[in-house]
């Protein structure tokens, strides 16, 4: 879910809960959020960094230092960095509740999934609740700034800090030091032993191959590494949220079905970076541009997506292909994404279409007006079509 429009939403988890955790990736805004969230609440917080060595000291004793602050918002920031932790917040938030104190203890930031904390945050069930905060998409720009540039955001993926640069060139800046530190201290200080350069060089075959189907033994040989090595990888720059594993639709078939998930790199500006396109003329000639206007779509629609509501791709061993599949309470739609304002929908697509039992279908452009292609599918601009997603989704 996205910046500000999530911020009620914080607000509300933490009058109902005593522990929130708020998880996205670096430099996306966390920090920002939760003290927005903390001035909403009119609660006195408390801000700890748990990556600064002054911070972690003053937990020597966390039981003791936070069980001072029982009438604080306190906000831990790379929880994952401190495992250890949760076992006392666990403890102390037992202890308020018995005094009476039943919301508003905690609020966590991490830089990973919920699966990667969920080992650690065991202890806390049935007292945390999680919520995803992503880069900028297109429906939060619009509530915030009016009627942004779609292809700005495109070309320079939704990290604020990359997107607000005052220039294609500074924005480029911007996303390698991100990339560069990434692959050189976070990733190796979360046990990934691969060299920075090979790192970098998987994460970069990722970006050239956005919306692939995985084929991690083809990835493997141009590393020099094992199959489970890049599986493993993977999985941590998944759990990072830097990488997307798209699951093939696994519904009843009469067809064969494709089972390996679709790979995309979920910040559009990171896969340019990673690939070398500088600017949006380079981008529009580019082999890249259509894979990467596919994964910007599937980025903004998935930021909507309810925890009830299902999304995958189709496509089978005759290359019968849909883009995305939502699958929710008594709806399920089809999604082709084109970068054209002329689409047409292949004979595939309709075969999909009936397979999967699709309610409604679109084809989603980048611009234009909206038209019908069948009695069922309706070609629609993306801003459009997010308002419409924005109704459906429930």
């Amino acid at each position: 879910m996205l910046g500000r429009m999530l911020a009620p939403l914080v607000e509300a988890r933490l009058r109902q809960l005593p522990v929130v955790a708020l998880l996205g990736p670096r430099q996306v805004g966390k920090t920002t959020l939760a003290r927005m969230v903390a001035d909403a609440l009119s609660k006195a917080s408390l801000y700890l960094d748990l990556e600064r060595p002054s911070d972690r000291a003053r937990l020597d004793d966390p039981e003791l230092f936070l069980g001072r602050q029982a009438r604080k918002l306190t906000i831990l920031d790379e929880a994952q960095r401190f495992p250890e932790l949760f076992p006392v917040l666990r403890s102390l938030v037992d202890e308020r509740i018995r005094n009476g104190e039943k919301t508003a203890h905690f609020l966590v930031l991490g830089s990973a999934s919920r699966d990667l904390l969920r080992q650690s945050s065991e202890s806390l069930a049935g007292r945390i609740s999680y919520l995803e905060l992503a880069p900028f998409g297109l429906a939060e720009l619009e509530q915030q700034r009016g009627k942004p540039d779609i292809d700005r955001l495109w070309l320079r993926g939704g990290f604020p800090d990359s997107y607000l640069a005052r220039s294609d060139a500074d924005s480029a800046t911007w996303r390698e030091q991100f990339l560069r530190t990434y692959v050189e201290r976070d990733l190796p200080q979360l046990g990934l032993r691969l060299s920075s350069e090979v790192l970098r060089r998987l994460w970069s075959m990722l970006a050239h191959g956005q919306g692939a189907q995985l084929n991690a033994a083809r990835l493997a040989s141009g590393l020099g590494v094992s199959g489970t090595t890049v599986k493993h990888h993977l999985d941590t720059l998944t759990e990072l949220f830097m990488v997307r594993q798209l699951q093939p639709w696994s519904g009843n078939s009469q067809k064969r079905l494709v089972k390996s998930p679709k790979v995309y790199v979920r910040d559009s500006g990171l896969a340019h970076q990673l690939v070398g396109i500088p600017d949006l003329h380079t981008l529009l000639g580019h082999p890249l541009c259509g894979p990467s206007w596919e994964g910007f779509v599937i980025e903004n629609v998935l930021a909507y997506l309810p925890s009830n509501w299902r999304a995958s791709y189709y496509r089978t061993s005759a290359q019968a292909e849909i883009d995305l599949v939502l699958e929710g309470p008594k709806k399920v739609f089809a999604i082709e994404i084109k970068r054209t304002l002329s689409p047409a929908l292949s004979k595939g697509f309709h075969n999909g279409f009936a397979d999967v039992g699709a309610t409604r279908g679109f084809c989603v452009m980048p611009g234009g007006a909206a038209f019908p292609l069948s009695p069922k599918v309706e070609a629609m601009p993306l801003r459009e079509f997010l308002g419409v997603m924005r109704d459906q989704l429930v």
